[in-house]
């Protein structure tokens, strides 16, 4: 992406997760933000009753790192001429503000396009930019999480009622990776053809698109599958497939979908390798007709050892498998960092480095090479001088509040 400038007026972590996205391919990010306040997320001080140091936040420094900040008022007429201006020299004008918000304060679609025809306007909403609710907001909890059906899809029915979203902005992430996806698109088809498209995600239809297969197995037959209450023990027909647990506890998950050439291996792994000549468990559809009396054995096996003994023992097995681990457990997971998925980038109050978790797309095997979030309008001067403005007019528009 060097050489592509991409102009952000967005808050929160979805669309600008995007910008950070394009900014670790090597995008010109400018990210837009409030001159006194900065951008709403830089108050956020506590989620889910966890405290984070302002100057050290995931919830800044995830969605916005290699970006430059510029403050602008975007109320006013000064901080919108400053924006047309930023615009006329970008290839990607990227928002998640509301219908009537862009409207009012003139960024929309046909504002932008009047300075920059050839701008590709990038647009992340809760819903969908069309329809009834196209100005409701939103945020992932509201609709990726909970009105898309994953809450309920995730909730045992026994419980009585939907578990909490427990990942802070979940869809978010995986909402501005598509938006991502769609403004590359978007730039080749520009390449190709000269035209200049738009490109809309909410994160209702990232929930739908990560739970396609779900959906559309729902509409076809009229059932969908659901979480089970947590146990030791097989999914229902396939004894290897389901969560086992240790003997401290640890929770080792069995996902071989397709058993058959691993039969013999697994039970040899679990200290039963007579089982792989026994009628009822030799073949696969023996095995998926018997599969509670193999429960019964491969569930008394694993309480038979510990964690860390399974995961190393396993290795050798043949089929799939995974231990299953917490979000703290894959920060020092030696194929997660073999393979570049966190990297550093300098803190800026001089601490120790900040990790981040790099984006899902790797280029030639290489790590992603990104600077840290900017402060909040770190870079007014610099992008302003840039685009040519004398040091009196940018004196006036911070007189005039229009610029930090």
């Amino acid at each position: 992406m060097k050489g592509v400038r991409v102009l952000e007026v967005a808050q929160f972590t979805f669309v600008p997760a995007a910008g950070a996205i394009l900014a670790d391919w090597g995008a010109d990010v400018i990210k837009i933000e409030h001159p006194v306040r900065g951008d709403t997320q830089r108050g956020f001080v506590k989620m889910g009753g966890v405290d984070t140091n302002p100057n050290r936040s995931p919830f800044v420094e995830h969605p916005n790192r290699g970006k430059r900040s510029v403050g602008v008022d975007i109320s006013t007429p000064e901080g919108m001429e400053v924006i047309y201006e930023l615009a006329k020299t970008a290839d990607v004008f990227l928002t998640n503000y509301l219908p009537n918000q862009r409207q009012k304060m003139k960024f929309d679609l046909e504002h932008i396009r009047a300075v920059n025809p050839n701008i590709i306007y990038a647009r992340g909403s809760a819903f969908g930019d069309k329809g009834p609710e196209r100005d409701t907001g939103g945020f992932d909890g509201t609709a990726f999480w909970n009105r898309s059906g994953i809450a309920d899809a995730m909730s045992p029915k026994e419980l009585g009622g939907p578990i909490a979203q427990g990942i802070p902005a979940f869809g978010d992430s995986i909402g501005g990776m598509n938006i991502a996806g769609g403004i590359a698109a978007a730039l080749f088809h520009r390449a190709q053809t000269g035209e200049a498209t738009e490109v809309d995600v909410s994160l209702l239809s990232t929930a739908w698109w990560a739970s396609g297969t779900s959906i559309d197995m729902g509409i076809e037959t009229g059932q969908v599958m659901g979480n089970r209450m947590p146990q030791s023990g097989a999914n229902p027909g396939n004894p290897l497939m389901g969560n086992y647990y240790a003997s401290d506890g640890g929770v080792i998950n069995m996902c071989t979908l397709t058993p058959g050439k691993h039969i013999k291996s697994f039970f040899e792994h679990i200290g039963h390798a007579e089982c792989a000549e026994d009628e009822r468990f030799s073949t696969p559809e023996a095995l998926m007709k018997n599969w509670e009396a193999a429960s019964e054995i491969i569930v008394a096996a694993f309480a038979g050892k510990d964690f860390k003994y399974w995961r190393e023992h396993l290795k050798t097995y043949t089929g799939q498998w995974a231990p299953v681990q917490s979000l703290l457990d894959i920060a020092t997971d030696e194929q997660a960092l073999a393979n570049d998925m966190l990297f550093e980038v300098e803190a800026s109050d001089g601490g120790e480095p900040i990790k981040l978790v790099r984006g899902p797309v790797q280029f030639n095997h290489e790590p992603v090479k990104t600077d840290r979030a900017p402060l909040a309008s770190e870079h007014t001067e610099l992008v302003l001088m840039e685009l040519g403005l004398e040091w009196d007019k940018i004196e006036e528009l911070k007189s005039k509040g229009a610029i930090a």
